[in-house]
């Protein structure tokens, strides 16, 4: 028997399919690429954004289709708001949140799948408030052998008015600091080079607890404790933060520890106060720019990233401007900029959208245009310098890889080899462009 799985939305869903995947090779299933010889097809959606969940309508379009010829089974989990989930109980033929995956197999079973973890006695059902512990004590399949996402939350409290997530995750938890610890210990043990920890709100970890559980600064100074004492090379990462709950603390800890990568990812969403407001981000463009200021000061050599929304509902030009203008007063080195998407759920879906389609194309491009001179301005300035470089990938040039700075910036090698994949190794910068720079491999470690 095999499975196909489909994963869209963020590194959140990437994270859950690992354990998705874990789940039904558990249960005898061998997972395939080609989705026409799958007996069991599956995917993880996103409700966060429009665009995700119509490609979720086509593709189980032409699922259902294929019933006519074969038998299939059919199921959809992810990042669902209520109304898409309901939607999706008449085409699907299971429907589950990620909490609910330890029941899985109880459920393909009641479609008359026999397996031998369908022979098994089922589970007892869990109390909901303890589904997502469940959930993470799953051991993933991870997709990489050299880079993994940790997750160490779940949920959100912040309500941002654009955003669906706390509808379709529910409020904040943080998963056991042992566990999270024990699993990078692991993957450290085991090899891996980039390691992302993963939460909608990174720096509330731990708030849920009462005084139980450690703070977001501790997590990661235990794990920087755990990278000197191991010995191994290797990058931790964290996404997201919310400006919000950032501090000078967690700042300290990533310049105090080399395993912690250089890199921050520090969502703006809007360069205007009363845009900001109306999102309901619950921060200033001070406090905003006083995180940059200990940023700059304290890891002067980290690369920043962020998020930002154009045409949210109302946004002038005038206040389209002022994030311009933080654009270049942040000068990012990479900057993920979406349309404004209405969503079912999302405080603001019930406002009147009034940017118009051809508004917010404009905006984006011309951020897009900002950024781009940011990032080659910058990555000028890496020319001659030999930087360490994470391979990651072969380049569309025969011939060529590809890599990634410990920043997170991308570098193209005159160099092909599969025995690299996974390596972190020296190389010389001897050009940039906009969004990546290409270089020559020096000297390789561990090879």
């Amino acid at each position: 028997m095999k499975y196909h799985l489909i994963t869209l939305g963020c590194q959140m869903n990437l994270s859950d399919s690992e354990r998705v995947s874990a789940v039904l090779e558990n249960m005898g299933y061998e997972r395939t690429e080609n989705e026409e010889e799958a007996n069991l097809l599956g995917m993880l959606a996103c409700s966060v954004r429009q665009k995700p969940i119509d490609k979720v309508y086509n593709k189980i379009a032409q699922w259902n289709r294929w019933k006519n010829k074969r038998n299939l089974i059919t199921f959809v989990s992810g990042c669902l708001l209520p109304a898409d989930k309901e939607k999706f109980l008449k085409t699907f033929d299971l429907t589950f949140q990620m909490s609910e995956l330890a029941q899985l197999p109880e459920m393909i079973r009641g479609y008359g799948v026999v397996t031998p973890a369908g022979l098994q006695s089922p589970q007892p059902v869990m109390p909901k408030n303890e589904h997502i512990a469940e959930m993470w004590h799953i051991k993933p399949k991870y997709q990489s052998s050299y880079e993994a996402f940790v997750p160490i939350q779940n949920g959100c409290d912040k309500f941002c008015t654009f955003c669906a997530v706390p509808y379709t995750r529910g409020r904040e938890v943080s998963r056991p600091s042992v566990e999270i610890i024990e699993e990078v210990r692991h993957l450290v043990n085991q090899g891996y080079k980039s390691i992302t920890l993963l939460g909608q709100n990174v720096n509330s970890y731990g708030l849920d607890k009462n005084g139980q559980e450690i703070n977001f600064a501790e997590l990661l100074r235990q794990i920087g404790e755990y990278g000197i004492t191991s010995g191994e090379e290797f990058w931790v990462y964290f996404t997201s933060p919310h400006p919000q709950d950032m501090n000078r603390e967690v700042i300290e800890v990533i310049a105090a520890y080399d395993c912690l990568a250089k890199q921050v990812h520090l969502p703006m969403q809007s360069g205007d106060e009363r845009v900001l407001i109306k999102m309901n981000r619950r921060h200033s463009m001070d406090k905003y720019r006083r995180i940059v200021a200990d940023i700059r000061e304290l890891i002067p050599q980290a690369t920043l990233f962020t998020d930002i929304i154009v045409g949210f509902s109302s946004e002038g030009e005038s206040e389209f401007q002022n994030t311009v203008t933080a654009m270049n007063e942040f000068r990012y080195n990479m900057a993920y900029i979406a349309m404004y998407s209405p969503r079912p759920g999302a405080a603001s879906f019930r406002w009147d959208n009034e940017v118009s389609a051809e508004d917010k194309k404009d905006r984006l491009h011309r951020l897009t245009e900002i950024l781009k001179i940011h990032s080659r301005e910058y990555n000028q300035t890496m020319v001659g310098r030999t930087m360490r470089v994470l391979i990651n990938g072969t380049d569309r040039k025969t011939g060529f890889s590809t890599g990634l700075t410990e920043g997170k910036l991308i570098v193209r090698l005159d160099h092909s080899d599969a025995s690299l994949m996974g390596k972190i190794v020296d190389v010389k910068i001897t050009s940039a462009a906009d969004f990546s720079m290409s270089g020559e491999m020096l000297v390789l470690v561990n090879h």
